[in-house]
């Protein structure tokens, strides 16, 4: 018994230490932020700000092109996560439950498509988008991120839709429902965890994107936020208040995010539960 507490008291002061150091960069950011400049200049950091300012605050959201850059993350990034959502689930479902020629080869597609580094994507990608005349466009840019997401969308949904007993559609079409309509009325519901959990990661993956926003789009009123962040560096130094309060603001719609669908994940499975 005394072994098996002391093991539990190790495990769990082990992971406070690794949950400490994972969030001791963040708590940085934020205090950082609601620091004057001049304190964060100082050979002495105070772990706990001994005065507050909102200042970096104000001169992040009033410095120029915010606004602007925050719409346009929002849109492309909802828009990818959206659309890559829809064919992900579309693709999903008959890669776990139907069995076709070709089916292994295009999973295995999948998966090296997911493997494949973003970078390495970027010179055809270009060359697509300047063929067909988008460049320095909004669609440019969501077209992008969803072809970025898409292949983990995919890949992850079929994992969650495989977990779904078949069971559950087939007495669904006994009691008369097409496939479409037990899909629909079966499978849906209970993939809601599933849901969530691959829209939160498609989120994240193309709201902190920065190297396609940075060359696809010439004009400052069409980047995204990221880029909007590196305009705190420049030749005259670095506003590190400013850069540190931004970096808050940057956070803040993924956390929202997050909290929404997160209420929707436990909601999502008890009503698919309800319904199957």
């Amino acid at each position: 018994m005394n072994k098996t507490r002391s093991q539990r008291i190790a495990l769990n002061t082990a992971g406070v230490v690794v949950a400490v150091l994972f969030a001791f960069p963040t708590y940085w950011m934020i205090t950082s932020a609601f620091k004057p400049s001049g304190a964060l200049l100082t050979p002495d950091y105070d772990l706990v700000p001994l005065s507050v300012t909102f200042d970096n605050f104000v001169s992040a959201i009033n410095k120029p092109g915010f606004t602007v850059h925050l719409s346009n993350s929002l849109i492309v990034t909802l828009g990818a996560v959206a659309c890559s959502l829809v064919a992900g689930v579309l693709a999903a479902f008959p890669l776990a439950r139907l069995r076709f020629r070709g089916r292994k080869g295009f999973l295995l597609l999948v998966l090296v498509a997911q493997m494949a580094p973003v970078e390495a994507l970027f010179i055809p990608m270009f060359l697509l988008m300047q063929d067909a005349g988008l460049l320095n466009t909004l669609p440019s840019l969501l077209l992008v991120y969803f072809a970025i997401t898409l292949p983990f969308t995919v890949w992850t949904l079929r994992g969650f839709v495989q977990g779904i007993p078949y069971e559950l559609e087939e007495a669904a079409m006994v009691d008369g429902c097409s496939r479409f309509a037990a899909f629909r009325r079966v499978v849906l519901p209970l993939l809601g965890p599933g849901l969530v959990a691959t829209s939160v990661f498609a989120f994240i993956t193309a709201w902190n994107e920065f190297l396609y926003a940075l060359v696809f789009m010439r004009d400052s009123d069409k980047q995204t936020l990221p880029v909007w962040l590196s305009t705190f560096k420049t030749v005259f130094g670095t506003d590190w208040g400013g850069i540190m309060a931004a970096s808050v603001l940057y956070a803040l719609p993924a956390l929202v995010f997050f909290l929404l669908v997160q209420r929707k994940l436990v909601s999502g499975a008890t009503a698919g539960a309800l319904k199957g």
